[in-house]
């Protein structure tokens, strides 16, 4: 599923082909691509003739910002989840048999909604309504990573008080938004930090190296454009690069990067976690 780099790499291509365009017209190849309005047939109608005059991101979600004659006209939503892609296509380029929706702008362009799995949805939300009434996962989301919000402080509070390991708490959406299986495997092996370590036992020396390493690892991923195990693409196709240098992720029995020890694989709450056994203590 993409994370917080890959979203925010489409969130920033996206920025710089759609803004201040006319949606001319489109097509809903899958109906259960929409997730509101309840009728398809209200979709295309109330996205017409407006122009996206900025893309917002939300931990892994997507907002645009609708104008109609300066006016608002609400905002288009949207979310990958596991194999969703946003690609900025000419019109007459092939519609491949996983395409679920099409927008029509100027000069024979348009953005295509790809997805295998057909997990990821599209929202449109009135303008007198606030997105997080409709898309209703907004409300669960903590706070962003790069917020001033998300301090040294606000971790102490959170992992003080919770047993679990460090690893799922990274995992909750609650405790901040947009990382994932694969940033919380990097930040905790740059923080010296194994992923069953229990939240309530990790020092506040490690846990400031902790925020710091989260916030690197996500800076260096989006520089790279994100990072692409399997489907993630940009929105001209085009993979992803954090992968070829992650520390640990992906890449159970290579040596590690710094000391050569084999990279070890487990399992927490279903899920895989990676780490050094030497460099994580």
């Amino acid at each position: 599923m993409p994370e917080l780099p890959e979203v925010e790499t489409v969130r920033r291509g996206l920025s710089r082909v759609t803004l201040y365009q006319p949606i001319r017209g489109g097509d809903v190849l899958l109906d259960r691509s929409i997730a509101h309005p309840v009728s398809i047939e209200e979709f295309l109608p109330s996205v017409l003739g407006a122009e996206i005059t900025a893309w917002q991101r939300r931990g892994k979600y997507l907002l645009a910002v609708l104008t109609r004659q300066q006016q608002p006209a609400g905002w288009l939503g949207c979310h990958l989840r596991m194999t969703g892609q946003l690609l900025w296509v000419e019109q007459s380029m092939p519609v491949s048999s996983h395409c679920r929706v099409r927008l029509f702008f100027e000069n024979e362009r348009e953005l295509r909604y790809v997805d295998q799995r057909t997990f990821g949805r599209l929202w449109w939300i009135p303008p007198n309504i606030q997105p997080d009434q409709i898309m209703t996962g907004l409300q669960r989301l903590g706070p962003e990573p790069f917020a001033d919000e998300f301090s040294v402080g606000y971790m102490q509070a959170w992992f003080g008080r919770r047993q679990k390991p460090v690893k799922n708490a990274l995992l909750d959406q609650a405790m901040v938004a947009g990382i994932g299986n694969i940033y919380a495997d990097e930040a905790l092996f740059l923080s010296g930090i194994r992923p069953k370590v229990r939240c309530d036992r990790i020092s506040p020396t490690r846990l400031k190296r902790l925020h710091t390493s989260i916030r690197k690892v996500l800076i260096d991923s989006i520089e790279a454009g994100g990072t692409t195990f399997s489907d993630f693409r940009d929105i001209h196709g085009i993979n992803g690069n954090y992968g070829g240098v992650a520390w640990v992720y992906d890449r159970e029995n290579e040596p590690c990067r710094v000391c050569a020890t084999p990279i070890t694989r487990i399992k927490l709450a279903g899920r895989s976690a990676h780490y050094c056994p030497t460099c994580q203590k």
